[in-house]
């Protein structure tokens, strides 16, 4: 294999290629950081990249390897870490300049997890400001691009994590995910990625937020289903300084991808009953909807009608973010982007009526999606309303009718996962006109990650989507 063939090799071959000695950690580690300095000036999918300590992490693992020592599941596989995600020794920005000088003192959990297991952290990946939004926009740099078409967004919050992946810049990535910002770069950027049930992961990350992150979790990006399953085996776990974890009994992801998903009951819904849907897109992910019952699903078109998250939902999320970063505004407030000051005002406004009663619509939604459960086994949309899009200026973005800018977040079919907690991912099942990728977003009762993924592994073997054609 040349070296974009092995850069977009699965991480699970190159594990196999690792151990069997045909290729060593330093020189994969070599190719990713090549591929880093030559494409990377396009796309900005990276903050920081920590060549000096990926290559000295590389030899390290090589020298293991050659002893015969015991080795980890991602043992020598060059990845990238999202730069909200805390790693000791190395900037971490959150995509602010308030952070740009920040250095953590301790690694995220999940970090620790992936160093434990062997892999070689290449850097950190871009993500607009506090990870906040459905684009790659902050005012450390230029934007995140989207390997398939350098003039659109790679989506976000986890922006530069997809296009890095897609563009084959890491093997795989880390994310989070706080109301789309795994699925929606995923979707942009035609790869797969995972949304686990809330506490699968740990959120540790370096301190436990009282608010803010009541909806994230932390998972995976990568260019196939088997990957996301290694990546989440390895993240995944109770976590003392992480309660939540208590509540989530593990599962072995290798076992599950081998479970037969014949006889499924599927929901398709195209909007949710209140989406508005580019045509395009409801018409490929029909097709893709169509094909889960050539794999032997059954699958049928409820009527659904959920409401718009953000404007049913929006109090709380808003004025928690206002909890942990209203001290900014008066000493950092011109550092900010426009979005992030319109989002932190957003939420003072909130009052506690407001902030019960979205409490209130919450547990009534999950009580709606229990229900809804008993009947469906997965239910499968589309991931986004419309394919990667050019940046779009906060003012010119509001529809009627809407407190929230349509573009910045495009969460119309993601964040009611987050707010129940239940697990979700987006496939790529096919492309626009214009060669944007398109993906099915597919969420499974809570600890059912294993249907999910098993789903998406049957797609994907059916139906191999392309991974290597890009504008770069």
């Amino acid at each position: 294999m040349n070296e974009k063939e092995l850069a977009l090799t699965p991480a699970i071959k190159l594990r196999d290629l690792i151990q069997s000695k045909e290729i060593s950690p330093v020189e994969i580690t070599k190719i990713y950081l090549d591929r880093i300095n030559k494409f990377d000036g396009r796309l900005n999918s990276y903050l920081t990249v920590t060549a000096d300590s990926a290559l000295e992490s590389a030899k390290l693992a090589e020298d293991q390897l050659m002893k015969g020592n015991d080795l980890g599941l991602l043992h020598g596989i060059p990845i990238s870490i999202k730069d909200t995600q805390m790693t000791k020794g190395v900037k971490t920005t959150s995509g602010t300049l308030i952070y740009k000088d920040r250095i953590a003192e301790t690694d995220a959990t999940i970090v620790d997890k992936i160093k434990r297991a062997g892999a070689i952290i290449l850097g950190k990946t871009n993500t607009p400001e506090l990870g906040l939004v459905g684009t790659c926009i902050n005012k450390l740099g230029d934007p995140g691009r989207n390997p398939w078409d350098i003039t659109r967004t790679p989506g976000g919050s986890s922006g530069g994590a997809a296009a890095a992946v897609a563009a084959g810049l890491c093997s795989m990535a880390t994310g989070s995910d706080g109301g789309g910002s795994i699925r929606i770069p995923s979707n942009f950027c035609g790869i797969f990625g995972i949304k686990p049930t809330q506490g699968r992961v740990s959120g540790y990350n370096g301190s436990m937020s009282k608010s803010h992150n009541m909806f994230s979790q932390n998972g995976p990006l990568t260019r196939n289903v088997e990957d996301s399953a290694l990546l989440l085996e390895v993240m995944s776990g109770f976590d003392e300084k992480d309660p939540i974890t208590y509540m989530v009994p593990p599962i072995d992801f290798k076992s599950i991808l081998t479970k037969d998903i014949e006889g499924l009951k599927i929901a398709w819904s195209p909007d949710y009953g209140f989406a508005s849907v580019d045509p395009e897109v409801i018409d490929v992910n029909y097709k893709a909807s169509l094909h889960l019952e050539k794999l032997g699903c059954t699958v049928e078109q409820p009527k659904l009608k959920l409401y718009p998250p953000y404007d049913k939902y929006g109090a709380i999320i808003t004025s928690d973010f206002y909890n942990s970063y209203s001290q900014y505004l008066q000493s950092h407030g011109a550092d900010m982007t426009d979005f992030c000051r319109f989002f932190i005002e957003r939420g003072s406004r909130v009052t506690t009526k407001e902030y019960a009663e979205t409490l209130g619509y919450i547990d009534d939604l999950k009580g709606k999606m229990a229900q809804f459960f008993q009947t469906y086994d997965l239910l499968v949309s589309p991931t986004a309303c419309f394919p990667a899009f050019t940046d779009i200026n906060l003012e010119d973005n509001f529809t009627e009718g809407s407190d929230f800018p349509l573009h910045y977040f495009n969460g119309a079919f993601t964040m009611q996962a987050n707010l129940i907690g239940y697990p979700a991912a987006s496939i790529p099942v096919g492309f626009s006109s214009d060669g944007l990728p398109i993906g099915l977003h597919v969420i499974a009762p809570k600890g059912q990650e294993g249907r999910i993924l098993s789903l998406a592994l049957k797609y994907q073997e059916n139906n191999p989507w392309i991974q290597s054609y890009f504008s770069i």
